[in-house]
Protein backbone atom coordinates (compact mmCIF):
# COMPACT_ATOMS: atom_id res chain seq x y z
CA UNK A 1 0.00 0.00 0.00
CA UNK A 2 1.00 3.62 -0.43
CA UNK A 3 2.68 5.24 2.56
CA UNK A 4 3.97 8.77 3.02
CA UNK A 5 5.74 9.27 6.34
CA UNK A 6 6.69 12.79 7.40
CA UNK A 7 9.30 13.52 10.02
CA UNK A 8 11.34 16.43 11.34
CA UNK A 9 8.66 18.54 12.98
CA UNK A 10 9.62 20.17 16.26
CA UNK A 11 9.38 23.20 18.52
CA UNK A 12 11.77 25.91 17.32
CA UNK A 13 12.39 29.54 18.22
CA UNK A 14 11.58 32.35 15.77
CA UNK A 15 14.41 32.76 13.31
CA UNK A 16 15.36 29.11 13.59
CA UNK A 17 15.46 26.35 10.98
CA UNK A 18 13.97 22.91 10.49
CA UNK A 19 14.20 20.28 7.79
CA UNK A 20 11.16 18.15 7.13
CA UNK A 21 11.37 14.81 5.34
CA UNK A 22 8.70 12.71 3.66
CA UNK A 23 9.59 9.12 2.82
CA UNK A 24 7.36 7.45 0.24
CA UNK A 25 6.72 3.78 -0.40
CA UNK A 26 4.28 1.88 -2.59
CA UNK A 27 4.50 4.36 -5.49
CA UNK A 28 6.84 4.95 -8.42
CA UNK A 29 8.22 7.99 -6.68
CA UNK A 30 10.12 9.48 -9.62
CA UNK A 31 6.94 10.05 -11.68
CA UNK A 32 4.98 11.72 -8.88
CA UNK A 33 4.70 15.44 -8.30
CA UNK A 34 5.32 16.12 -4.62
CA UNK A 35 4.08 18.92 -2.43
CA UNK A 36 4.07 20.20 1.11
CA UNK A 37 0.89 21.62 2.60
CA UNK A 38 0.21 23.01 6.05
CA UNK A 39 -2.82 23.53 8.22
CA UNK A 40 -2.91 25.83 11.21
CA UNK A 41 -5.63 25.57 13.88
CA UNK A 42 -8.89 27.02 12.60
CA UNK A 43 -7.54 27.55 9.09
CA UNK A 44 -7.80 25.74 5.79
CA UNK A 45 -5.01 23.55 4.51
CA UNK A 46 -2.75 25.56 2.20
CA UNK A 47 -0.07 24.73 -0.34
CA UNK A 48 3.41 25.62 0.87
CA UNK A 49 5.73 24.25 -1.80
CA UNK A 50 5.55 22.01 -4.84
CA UNK A 51 8.13 20.11 -6.84
CA UNK A 52 7.29 18.39 -10.11
CA UNK A 53 8.57 15.01 -11.23
CA UNK A 54 11.01 16.94 -13.37
CA UNK A 55 12.28 19.03 -10.47
CA UNK A 56 10.54 22.37 -11.12
CA UNK A 57 9.55 24.14 -7.93
CA UNK A 58 6.91 26.61 -6.82
CA UNK A 59 6.26 28.29 -3.48
CA UNK A 60 3.57 30.15 -1.62
CA UNK A 61 4.32 33.86 -1.42
CA UNK A 62 4.48 33.64 2.37
CA UNK A 63 7.46 31.24 2.31
CA UNK A 64 9.29 32.13 -0.89
CA UNK A 65 12.92 32.92 -0.12
CA UNK A 66 12.78 31.16 3.25
CA UNK A 67 11.74 27.60 2.38
CA UNK A 68 13.30 25.21 -0.14
CA UNK A 69 11.72 22.01 -1.44
CA UNK A 70 13.89 19.25 -2.90
CA UNK A 71 13.64 15.58 -3.75
CA UNK A 72 15.93 12.57 -3.81
CA UNK A 73 14.48 9.99 -6.19
CA UNK A 74 17.08 7.41 -5.13
CA UNK A 75 15.75 7.62 -1.58
CA UNK A 76 12.06 8.12 -2.48
CA UNK A 77 12.12 11.18 -0.25
CA UNK A 78 11.07 14.80 -0.52
CA UNK A 79 12.42 17.48 1.80
CA UNK A 80 11.37 20.90 2.99
CA UNK A 81 14.16 23.09 4.35
CA UNK A 82 12.62 25.87 6.41
CA UNK A 83 14.75 28.84 7.44
CA UNK A 84 13.97 32.11 9.21
CA UNK A 85 10.91 30.54 10.77
CA UNK A 86 8.14 32.78 12.06
CA UNK A 87 5.35 32.13 14.58
CA UNK A 88 2.87 32.20 11.70
CA UNK A 89 4.60 29.14 10.23
CA UNK A 90 3.19 27.11 13.12
CA UNK A 91 1.04 24.33 11.66
CA UNK A 92 0.79 20.65 10.91
CA UNK A 93 2.76 20.04 7.72
CA UNK A 94 1.54 17.38 5.31
CA UNK A 95 3.25 15.68 2.40
CA UNK A 96 1.27 15.01 -0.79
CA UNK A 97 2.07 12.84 -3.80
CA UNK A 98 0.03 13.39 -6.96
CA UNK A 99 -0.02 11.89 -10.44
CA UNK A 100 -3.01 11.99 -12.79
CA UNK A 101 -6.05 10.97 -10.75
CA UNK A 102 -4.03 9.64 -7.83
CA UNK A 103 -3.35 11.71 -4.74
CA UNK A 104 -1.86 10.44 -1.50
CA UNK A 105 -1.34 12.13 1.86
CA UNK A 106 0.89 11.59 4.84
CA UNK A 107 -0.23 11.80 8.45
CA UNK A 108 1.43 15.16 9.09
CA UNK A 109 4.16 16.46 11.36
CA UNK A 110 3.77 19.33 13.84
CA UNK A 111 5.91 22.45 13.50
CA UNK A 112 5.66 24.98 16.31
CA UNK A 113 7.53 28.28 16.17
CA UNK A 114 7.55 29.97 19.54
CA UNK A 115 9.87 31.60 22.03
Amino acid sequence: QVQLVESGGDLVQPGGSLRLSCAASGIIFRIYHMAWYRQAPGKQRELVAHITAGGSTNYADSVRGRFTVSRDNAKNTVYLQMNSLKPEDTAVYYCNAAQNIWSHWGQGTQVTVSS
